[in-house]
């Protein structure tokens, strides 16, 4: 791989910046692609820009960039997008800083900003020595998240367009789906989100498909996401904004991949998540919304007893098991709900009983 330095003056940088979701971003007179497919979305907030600004301003060199040459003389950012933006924007006049716009500063303030010159190292190589180099440049940024990765792989006119619903500030997939799903969009989690449900977790192997079969349209995907967050609305109704805590970040695809086909009655779930929510036994309220479906106890990860409440009843007990009646030690027995906690049990020192592990075993699987 061939690697040359180079000193590149703002001004040039920033001829016929364009930034839209349409042609995507690109200055340096259309030869720079600042956004191509492997990299991450914008994600500098104001803070991070005008610190941008202001070390230019104040003649503090920038951290290195990195552009890949390709083939036909146009280049692509490597690493520095962030701050290229940055600077883009400032000028364009689409933030200030110290309150002042780049179009309301004297001529030689401007000159001065835009005599700026940044440091750029330009690469050449193939397709796979360009994505490794990616790779390793950024290991010293912000750590590319797995979804960030795959996207550098997985490049595609499909890929494009999923971006557009799912990877932007305000995405159609944040609109509908921001009480449902944790993460950011910009950090394309919201992406990875929609990808792992429809694929029954093998992203990379969907991704690869639609690269595979030259997809150039994610509506399929959009369309699944779309039924997901409407079957959460139908089965669940009345539950927002009450629960929200608890049902952003359940995995909802999965129980619609499984559910969304079975009859079950939608008021009657409600009903239940209502009184599971107030029960104080229950310690996982989001497992709440696997249990109402497949009656897994796992899921609610029950209040256990004290081990103060253990050392009481194995004392009260001398250490003999209440079925079996053998001795053990205590480490060898396990603490039982008398009386089980859907029958309406609860975990209070009344209906302990200590069980050797055996009996114990054989009475949960009657």
């Amino acid at each position: 791989m061939k690697i040359e330095p180079k000193r590149i003056k703002v001004k040039d940088i920033i001829a016929e910046y364009i930034n839209n979701d349409e042609e995507g971003v690109f200055a340096y007179n259309g030869k720079l692609n600042i956004r191509p497919p492997y990299q991450r979305e914008f994600i500098y907030g104001e803070k991070e820009s005008k610190a941008v600004i202001n070390s230019i301003i104040h003649g503090f060199p920038l951290n290195t960039m990195y552009w890949c040459k390709n083939d036909d003389g146009s280049f692509e950012v490597l690493d520095g997008q962030q701050r290229t933006i940055s600077i883009c924007e400032y000028i364009e006049g689409n933030f200030s800083f110290e309150n002042r716009y780049f179009h309301t500063l004297t001529n030689t303030e401007q000159k001065q900003i835009l005599s700026y010159e940044l440091t750029i190292y330009v690469c050449e190589g193939n397709d796979k020595e360009k994505l490794e180099w990616f790779k390793i440049i950024n290991i010293a940024g912000k750590e590319l998240t797995e979804q960030e990765l795959r996207n550098a792989v997985y490049r595609s006119n499909w890929l494009s367009d999923a971006k557009r619903y799912f990877s932007k500030n305000n995405c159609a997939a944040y609109s509908i789906g921001k009480d449902y799903l944790i993460g950011d969009a910009k950090r394309q989690d919201y992406l990875e989100t929609a990808i792992k449900w429809i694929s029954n977790n093998e992203i990379e192997k969907y991704m690869d498909e639609q690269c595979k079969k030259k997809t150039t349209t994610a509506i399929e995907l959009w369309n699944y996401f779309q039924n997901v967050i409407a079957w959460i609305e139908s089965s669940f109704k009345g539950l927002q904004p009450r629960y929200k805590k608890y049902m952003k970040g359940v995995e909802w695809g999965f129980l619609y991949n499984e559910y969304k086909s079975k009859s079950f009655n939608p008021k009657q779930i409600v009903k239940e998540v209502e009184i599971l929510m107030l029960d104080d036994e229950v310690d996982s309220k989001k497992g709440i919304f696997y249990y109402v479906f497949d009656k897994k106890q796992k899921h609610l990860n029950l209040r256990t007893f004290s081990d103060n409440i253990k050392l009481q009843v194995y004392a009260q007990q001398k250490g003999k098991c209440k079925i079996c009646k053998k001795h053990f030690e205590i480490e060898e027995m396990e603490a039982d709900h008398i009386k089980p906690w859907v029958e309406g049990g609860k975990t209070v020192i009344e209906n302990c009983q200590m069980l050797c592990k055996q009996c114990n075993r054989e009475k949960s699987s009657k």
